[in-house]
């Protein structure tokens, strides 16, 4: 599998990510907060940040199946689901990932037939350490 590429705005995600946090970048003048991370605040911008936890509870926004061809690592999955979660307690913000069954299950874990706009879903991270989402109530 492909490991996320890091910048200097995005590594604390990945970094509280590897320690099973979901955190969210915000701006340490305002409080907005901001994802994808950004060196500025899109709102005073600012360029003082700091990263908050977040509850990790959100619902399906929208999502994509990808089919093959892919990159061969994925394709051997496919199809799976790639969803767009919009967080429970900051509906302005919204992380991608994928719905899977468990914390380490595959991909292709969940059946792409069963995913529903509005669905429930929390923050999961396997042993590798990426969020991965799974139903509140399967």
């Amino acid at each position: 599998m492909l490991s996320p590429v890091t910048d200097a705005d995005g590594a604390p995600f990945w970094q509280y990510a590897a320690r099973g946090e979901l955190r969210v970048q915000a701006c340490a003048d305002c409080g907005e907060l901001r994802f994808p991370p950004r060196p500025c605040c899109p709102h005073c911008q600012s360029f003082a940040s700091e990263w908050r936890p977040v509850s990790g509870h959100g619902r399906v926004w929208s999502y994509v199946v990808p089919h093959p061809p892919l990159l061969p690592d994925y394709a051997e999955q496919a199809p799976y689901g790639v969803i767009v979660v919009e967080l429970a307690d900051h509906p302005r913000i919204r992380l991608v990932g994928n719905l899977v069954t468990g914390p380490d299950a595959p991909l292709n874990s969940f059946s792409p037939d069963r995913i529903r706009i509005g669905a429930r879903v929390r923050v999961v991270f396997g042993r590798d350490g990426l969020p991965r989402w799974m139903l509140e109530r399967p």
